[in-house]
């Protein structure tokens, strides 16, 4: 499982409509419904400053929680929708969608680099560049993974991994077609400069023809032909 399952806290809502759906906001609600999973939708409401966080910190839409709502069983629930004031752009409504173990979903899961050690790029002190601390996958809801793994053993300076050296989970698959460069060991600082200024230095080499009698009476007759 990617690390542990967050918790959504929600309250049910008693009413149900445009008017319910106002009232909710008038006391510091964003009102949402809960679908899916082959039961009744369950209207309910999240404090707004707590979705609002929730949204700034990003990928509300691809994380998986675990609902909680007083007086219900808890679900595992992904987020659908969310809809937003035109004007003022904050969130006024959000839809989730109850998830079956066997549900397929989209969700960041968290790249680990090992083998640092024994990478003769960084050995030789090159610096690791991560370009992809976290991948997209489609995976199951049943059988989210831990993490996704980056081997670093070989790699050298000028070398990287992408998403088509990784060995993903098994059932999961990256939510981007082509193939994305998830990290790379690039040369020091200090070296490169080294090596811009040593090919700075090098100089065009040219013949130097001494003259002497001899030749300048060859470029002479030659002229004269």
């Amino acid at each position: 499982m990617a690390g542990e399952i967050p918790d959504l806290h929600a309250q049910e809502r008693t009413g149900t409509g445009k008017g319910a759906a106002r009232q909710a906001r008038r006391d510091g609600m964003v009102p949402g419904i809960v679908f899916g999973g082959d039961v009744d939708p369950l209207p309910i409401q999240i404090k707004f400053n707590d979705l609002l966080k929730r949204l700034h910190k990003g990928r509300f839409k691809s994380t998986l929680f675990n609902l909680k709502v007083d007086g219900h069983d808890d679900v595992r629930v992904i987020c659908r929708d969310v809809q937003r004031d035109v004007v003022k752009d904050l969130p006024t409504h959000f839809d989730l969608m109850r998830l079956r173990r066997t549900s397929k979903i989209n969700i960041f899961i968290p790249v680990e680099f090992v083998g640092e050690e024994d990478s003769p790029g960084l050995d030789r002190g090159g610096v690791l560049t991560v370009i992809r601390p976290e991948i997209e996958l489609i995976v199951t809801a049943g059988d989210i993974p831990e993490k996704v793994t980056v081997d670093l053993s070989k790699l050298d300076i000028g070398e990287g991994v992408s998403i088509s050296d990784v060995t993903l989970p098994a059932g999961a698959k990256p939510t981007i077609d082509r193939d994305f460069a998830i990290c790379s060991i690039s040369a020091p600082s200090a070296l490169a400069s080294a090596e811009d200024e040593m090919d700075g230095d090098e100089v065009e080499e040219t013949e130097v023809i001494e003259q002497n009698a001899e030749t300048v009476e060859g470029e002479k007759e030659h002229a004269e032909e």
